[in-house]
């Protein structure tokens, strides 16, 4: 099919005509005897046309055309008269058709007029769509801060499974930022505005887990005085986030493998099904498949969980990151607490971008509120077996990424602001791996 085309029409016969002839041309056709039929098929989201005859009992082809425009301005609408009225013509044009065919008219001219037509309409919404891709790349890098390459694989991730139903894996290390990431999941899709419901596993007592999980009615246990709704039911239509899932005790996960593949659950004390609708994104810090082999997680309700798979990267593998993460942390800490954030020296950065991170993300943030209170040195001792050389080729590379960065990929910029002539810097950028090309502007000229 080249395009969809509703077609209003009060009379039968040409109705089906224009109907045939479309569809022998390959467009997908639904046809309508009147106005209110026509209106229950297009939002602002439809991708066709539509053309409509004007004279029509009840509301005709203008109130049609004002009610379509008020629902999308850039809708393309075709008129259709057989009275020859050119007053109604201008009219028509003024209210915003997009074309006013007379009749009789041949199949030729309503098909030059239809795919002139369409292809605005393809137009328009591919614009939209990238207006609205720009408009979330740019908030989700506000949430999910990194110029790194894992970090921009990551995000690119993210925005593409928000958009689907799937329950999400999200593997890594402590601190590294999982349930950021299972926010980002929530807040880009389309349960947006429904509950986002966390649960750390690990810290439920298991006496306590099944009513934490599932709920309970009054009586159900001694100190159950009331009715209580559970993290599930709570999260229903919304995003249920697991975090540590590998410590979800065994009985619990044979009851949460129901809820999944049933859809339904039971209060504690109750026999009355409850329906739910939930996306469950889950956090482990073990390889869960090694947990299935210890006999600790089953492997039925893992197949539930990762269906896909996310991983977030380690801080000492992105280590570009460090300086823009810790300038951000730092300045909110300052905020925070009514203070300037400090400048850092260059021998406080070689000992930023030198240390591991064990702790990630939060670790780091730790040091930028320390360093923000004048407590201590922002840099934390290198990495054990880390020599001076490593240190010193780290914070070169890092120097090199800022100025790209900073001069948005203007390599004579670049020269002027690190003091190197052209042969120099491009031998440094080589070593390093690095890539003008990532620090263009969106559709920025990627010549030398």
């Amino acid at each position: 099919m080249s395009g969809q085309v509703i077609v209003v029409d009060d009379e039968q016969a040409i109705r089906e005509a224009v109907q045939q002839w479309l569809q022998l041309s390959g467009f997908e056709v639904r046809a309508c005897a009147g106005a209110a039929e026509a209106l229950a098929l297009v939002d602002r989201d439809y991708p066709g046309i539509v053309v409509s005859d004007v004279r029509m009992p009840g509301s005709d082809g203008l109130q049609l055309l004002d009610r379509l425009l008020a629902l999308d301005r850039d809708l393309p609408v075709i008129l259709v008269t057989g009275h020859g009225d050119v007053p109604m013509a201008v009219q028509a044009l003024r209210q915003g058709a997009y074309d006013f065919i007379e009749k009789p008219f041949t199949p030729e001219r309503l098909l030059d007029s239809v795919h002139r037509a369409l292809e605005k309409r393809r137009l328009v919404c591919e614009n939209r769509q990238l207006r609205q891709q720009a408009a979330l790349k740019d908030r989700i890098e506000a949430s999910l801060l990194g110029i790194s390459k894992p970090m921009e694989q990551l995000r690119r991730q993210v925005l593409e499974l928000a958009q689907t139903p799937v329950n999400v894996l999200i593997r890594g290390e402590t601190g590294s930022g999982k349930e950021c990431v299972a926010r980002c999941l929530h807040d880009f899709g389309p349960r947006a505005g429904k509950p986002f419901v966390a649960l750390n596993c690990a810290a439920i007592p298991e006496s306590i887990f099944e009513s934490e999980l599932f709920g309970h009615e009054s009586g159900a246990f001694t100190g159950a005085q009331q009715r209580r709704v559970g993290r599930i039911e709570h999260a229903d239509g919304g995003t249920l986030f697991l975090d540590e899932v590998e410590g979800m005790p065994l009985a619990q996960q044979v009851k949460l493998l129901r809820v999944l593949q049933e859809k339904t659950l039971e209060r504690l004390g109750s026999n009355k099904s409850i329906q739910v609708d939930l996306r469950v994104i889950s956090a482990a810090k073990p390889d869960l498949q090694e947990e299935v082999r210890a006999g600790r997680f089953r492997e039925d309700l893992l197949y539930r969980l990762n269906v896909a798979v996310l991983q977030i990267p380690p801080l000492r593998e992105r280590r570009e990151d460090i300086p823009l993460l810790f300038e951000h942390f730092a300045q909110q800490a300052a905020e925070r607490l009514g203070r300037e954030a400090p400048p850092l020296t260059p021998g406080e950065l070689a000992g930023l971008l030198g240390h591991d991170w064990p702790g990630n993300v939060r670790e780091l943030i730790n040091a930028a509120e320390r360093h923000v209170l004048g407590l201590s040195s922002p840099a934390p001792q290198p990495a054990a077996g880390q020599s001076l050389a490593a240190q010193l080729e780290a914070f070169e590379a890092q120097c090199l990424r800022n100025a790209l960065q900073r001069c948005r990929g203007n390599i004579a910029e670049v020269m002027a602001l690190l003091q190197l002539p052209r042969r120099t810097l491009n031998e440094k950028m080589q070593r390093h791996g690095i890539s003008r090309s990532d620090y263009l502007p969106a559709g920025g000229d990627d010549q030398a």
